[in-house]
């Protein structure tokens, strides 16, 4: 059986040709975290509840969401909009709590 020999070259190449395949597979996972709707799983990790506070939250109707079939998706921007409606100012007198 021959052997074959491998140069430096030979390794370069294999470096350059596995690091473009590695940035287009995390690329595209990027893509991926931008889409516009999002499946009841998703946003439940998202918001770190679980899927039954998510369904209660359909039934009172205080996020909007669209079912296609059985699967039910969210818009990214309704989710924005629910975290931005219930933030809470902080209430700091003065900063010198925090200073050292």
């Amino acid at each position: 059986m021959p052997a074959n020999i491998i140069t430096t070259d030979d390794l370069r190449q294999f470096k350059i040709e596995l690091l473009d395949e590695l940035k287009q597979l995390f690329g595209h996972r990027a893509e991926t975290n931008t889409r516009e709707y999002l499946k009841s799983s998703e946003v439940s990790k998202l918001l770190d509840i679980s899927l039954s506070k998510l369904q209660h939250m359909r039934i009172r109707k205080v996020l909007p969401y669209t079912r296609i079939g059985s699967t039910i998706y969210y818009k990214r921007e309704d989710i924005q909009t629910l975290l931005e409606a219930n933030r809470k100012q902080a209430k700091v007198k003065s900063l010198s709590l925090f200073q050292k």
